[in-house]
């Protein structure tokens, strides 16, 4: 199994969750309100006066076939949509309940 942690503009919420629901994705968690800063481009998410906007968060744990799926889905995604911020990590799940 796989999780993919993926961190988004808040105003992309639901784009990302029917990402994951086309791909029969029921399961996933939310952080919401999240700050922070690209490494790359783009202006701060920090929730504050100078920069208002914030992040969301979703960590989903998926079967191994399915992960570079919805990688390659969220890739066409931020190509797509720049002001997006997308960031998606995939990551070993070594063992769950």
């Amino acid at each position: 199994m796989k999780a993919i942690f993926i961190v988004y503009n808040q105003a992309y919420n639901q784009e990302i969750v029917e990402l994951l629901e086309g791909f029969g994705q029921r399961g996933y968690t939310v952080w919401n309100e999240i700050g922070g800063r690209g490494g790359v481009d783009g202006e701060p998410h920090l929730g504050n006066h100078a920069w208002p906007t914030q992040n969301h968060a979703i960590l989903t744990v998926v079967e191994d076939a399915l992960a570079p799926k919805i990688m390659d889905a969220l890739r066409h995604t931020d190509k797509d949509n720049n002001a997006l911020g997308l960031r998606a990590y995939t990551l070993p799940v070594e063992d769950a309940l």
